[in-house]
């Protein structure tokens, strides 16, 4: 069992010490960046980067832990026979992101994730060492960055734009009340038209854009549309209009999409679209493996052809949970 939040994973192993002989029980935590599925580790490529990894001896205890709250419940949970572990993380460690996999595609997700893995073995670390696979437990589990408990002003953009066969121009302003939204919260967007021209805008369309970037082992960028909404509202020429109109992205929407950024993926549970990516102070992108972020674009139709458009960034994050929030999950 193991639970995990953005420094410290406090787990507890039970094992059965009849058939150890001479060997040990260890517990290796590592982050890892996969751009392949196992099945393409062939011809001495391999698809997986080790970015951390840390391994514990539990059996025979080589050190004790501190016990935390979390072990007392678990330790209780297991029962007789049950060893506890903690790992420290880097603050530096990315948070965990996964590719959204095409519906043919096999095996792991592409991207970067935490896996937990307790094992027999003689010695620790040792290559030449053979484990059965029956000797093995792992548990990939996530690594979330909550949003700040202080959110700033939201962006704001406005363009002006001219058209042929008119003297005047359309002016678009486009804003948001703050700088980050939370998963599943709607995101209402203040739009100010100003339509001096003597055309007609017909409707507006709002997009929002994800950006992957990998930045751990090529300059690859991606770009997928996760939200794609048209509003009909109007505004006849030589007049003006104040609006609000609300978009909330979800993945529920792209469940199809392949290479759509996630926030890591575990067995039988949800996930959602990957949070913005944010970068601390004096830490390496190439560390973080992937980044992501959003782009907002507001699209103004404009009948006779043409169109008028401003962009805002959007970030993306999970609230902090109120208390000592903590989450457990079973090795099998």
């Amino acid at each position: 069992m193991l639970t995990i939040n953005t420094s410290v994973s406090d787990g507890v192993v039970k094992v059965d010490t009849t058939d150890f002989g001479d060997r040990k029980a260890f517990v290796q935590m590592a982050c890892a960046f996969r751009y392949g599925s196992d099945d393409l580790d062939v011809m001495g490529l391999c698809f997986r980067k080790d970015i951390w990894i840390q391994q514990i001896q539990i059996y025979p205890e080589s050190s004790k832990p501190a016990l935390s709250a979390m072990h007392d419940t678990l330790l209780k949970k297991a029962g007789d026979n049950s060893y506890p572990f903690s790992f420290e993380i880097p603050t530096n460690l990315p948070c965990s992101v996964s590719l959204q996999p095409g519906p043919d595609d096999k095996g792991k997700a592409c991207g970067v994730d935490f896996e937990v893995k307790t094992y027999l073995a003689k010695e620790k670390n040792n290559p030449d060492e053979k484990i059965d696979k029956k000797d093995t437990a792992r548990l990939v589990v996530r690594k979330i960055q909550y949003a700040p408990s202080q959110v700033g002003a939201g962006p704001k953009a406005d363009v002006c734009k001219s058209f042929m066969m008119s003297d005047k121009p359309v002016h678009l302003e486009a804003s948001m009340e703050k700088d980050l939204y939370f998963h599943g919260e709607d995101i209402p967007i203040k739009i100010k038209i100003n339509n001096e021209s003597n055309k007609t805008v017909k409707k507006i369309k709002i997009t929002v854009d994800q950006t992957t970037d990998i930045v751990l082992y090529s300059a690859d960028k991606y770009t997928k549309t996760v939200l794609n909404q048209e509003f009909g509202e109007t505004v006849d020429a030589s007049s003006t209009a104040d609006l609000c109109l609300t978009i909330k992205p979800a993945l529920s929407e792209n469940k199809e999409k392949r290479g759509l950024a996630l926030d890591g993926r575990l067995k039988d549970e949800d996930t959602n679209l990957a949070s913005t990516t944010m970068i601390r102070p004096g830490v390496e992108k190439e560390v973080l493996g992937i980044l992501v972020s959003y782009k907002i674009k507001i699209n103004l139709m404009v009948a006779g052809g043409g169109d008028v458009t401003v962009e805002l960034p959007l970030n993306l994050m999970h609230p902090k949970p109120a208390g000592n929030f903590l989450k457990t999950h079973t090795l099998f």
